[in-house]
């Protein structure tokens, strides 16, 4: 299942760096003077930085949720196992 979603970030990933490209290919190929590609590229360069810190913080977000989930599946798991180590201290 993991191996799934792993796929599909890498998916993503490449789509978006597909999207910067072509942004700057047009740029760059477009018909304008050396100030207005210098602020279109820019312009792209700050919207390409923007995207990356979004869909950073949801990695993060995801990992963050997958840590607190085994944490507490963790401190599930030792609750039984304490309780059964008291009882055999208690039937001695």
């Amino acid at each position: 299942m993991s191996d799934s979603k792993d796929k599909g970030g890498k998916f993503l990933l490449g789509a978006a760096l597909g999207a910067v490209a072509g942004a700057i290919a047009g740029i760059v190929m477009a018909p304008k003077s050396g100030e207005e590609t210098r602020k279109d590229i820019k312009d792209a360069g700050s919207k390409a930085v923007k995207s990356g810190k979004e869909a950073g913080c949801k990695v993060f977000d995801r990992f963050k949720k997958k840590g607190e989930k085994c944490c507490e599946e963790k401190k599930t798991d030792e609750k039984p196992e304490k309780k059964t180590e008291e009882k055999k201290a208690e039937e001695k």
